[in-house]
C-alpha cells in the first residue's frame, strides 16, 4: 500500500558547464529558462536542485503543471585531433 504523503520523484537532465568565474553554470533543457550557478560542483548541484523545486512550485501556482519530459542526454565523443 502506498503512503499518500510520499511524493513521486521525477528525474531531470542537467548540464553543468564551467564558467568564466571558474564555477559552474547549470541548465535543465526540459525546464526552459532555468539557469543557475555555483562556485563548486557540489554547490551547483544544490543550486540546481533548489531551482528545479522553485520552477515546479511556480508551475503549480500558475496551474501550468505540464512538465514535458525531454529525451535530452549527455555523453562524450572522442575525436582524434
Amino acid at each position: 500500500m502506498k503512503n499518500p504523503k510520499m511524493k513521486k520523484e521525477k528525474h531531470f537532465t542537467a548540464f553543468f558547464e564551467t564558467n568564466e568565474l571558474r564555477g559552474y553554470t547549470v541548465t535543465v533543457p526540459s525546464l526552459p529558462g532555468l539557469v543557475t550557478e555555483g562556485r563548486t560542483f557540489e554547490e551547483a548541484k544544490r543550486m540546481a536542485h533548489d531551482a528545479i523545486k522553485c520552477y515546479i512550485a511556480g508551475l503549480k501556482k500558475s496551474e501550468k503543471n505540464d512538465i514535458k519530459d525531454s529525451d535530452t542526454g549527455s555523453f562524450q565523443i572522442a575525436v582524434a585531433i
